[in-house]
């Protein structure tokens, strides 16, 4: 099993950044494909970033894509998205995931284990 917990989310004007984190525990963290995705209200949750068991390979989605990056710190155990000129639009909570494939993974059903989420409003 692998337990994710996420941090970073809060509230930022937009054009502005954060940096959120997901720290694993459990399972080895340096064998999994992560993933970044986020649900608005009222919306189905959708694919924001992925990076693979290998950090050299990272996928984006077009609306962050040269705005957000993804990362991993395998010994510290976590995943990091960088997410700089912010927009109201990415007001949404932010999830990580983790799958054993060790892939990049654009679906959900992709996905093994996931965190509980971390809101991030980006209004002035």
């Amino acid at each position: 099993q692998v337990q994710l917990v996420e941090s970073g989310g809060g509230l930022v004007h937009p054009g502005g950044s954060l940096r959120l984190s997901c720290v694993g525990s459990g399972r080895s963290f340096s064998n999994l494909g992560m993933g970044w995705f986020r649900q608005a209200p009222g919306k189905e949750r959708e694919f924001v970033a992925t990076i693979a068991r290998d950090p050299d390979f990272t996928a984006y989605s077009d609306s962050v894509k040269d705005r957000f990056t993804i990362s991993r710190d395998n010994a510290k155990n976590t995943l990091y998205l960088q997410m700089n000129s912010l927009k109201p639009e990415d007001t949404a909570v932010y999830y990580c995931a983790g799958n054993l494939a060790g892939s990049l993974g654009h679906g959900i059903s992709r996905y093994d284990y996931w965190g509980q989420g971390t809101q991030v409003t980006v209004s002035s």
